[in-house]
């Protein structure tokens, strides 16, 4: 399986994607209850995250990365942690993430989780 096709199976299911145009197309934007719910997920998959990028009003808001954090990829407390941060500062963000699939997880054909 492919990574974005695992994605949009398993971790974007059921989650609105708020790209109307202002950033690429393949890259989904969610808000911040439906990001909250694809963390978890990714978490539960053993996803890895390498930055989180939050947008307000169709621009950059900032990110962070797990470097930022000095922590792996797949080590869930960054992006959990660096999350929670952003909502701190700023509310009604639209968050977008570059993510980690190890070749592993695409090859399972049973996810049992």
């Amino acid at each position: 399986m492919e990574k974005n096709e695992f994605l949009e199976k398993h971790v974007f299911v059921d989650l609105k994607n708020t790209n109307d145009g202002f950033n690429s197309e393949e890259i989904h934007h969610f808000s911040e209850s439906d990001f909250g719910i694809l963390l978890k997920r990714a978490a539960k998959f053993g996803i890895g995250i390498y930055k989180i990028e939050p947008w307000l009003n169709g621009k950059v808001f900032g990110s962070k990365t797990n470097e930022d954090y000095n922590k792996k990829a797949t080590n869930s407390k960054w992006y959990i942690s660096a999350f929670s941060d952003f909502k701190r500062e700023e509310s009604d963000l639209q968050y977008s993430a570059t993510f980690k699939l190890s070749e592993k997880l695409l090859n399972k054909e049973n996810l049992n989780f």
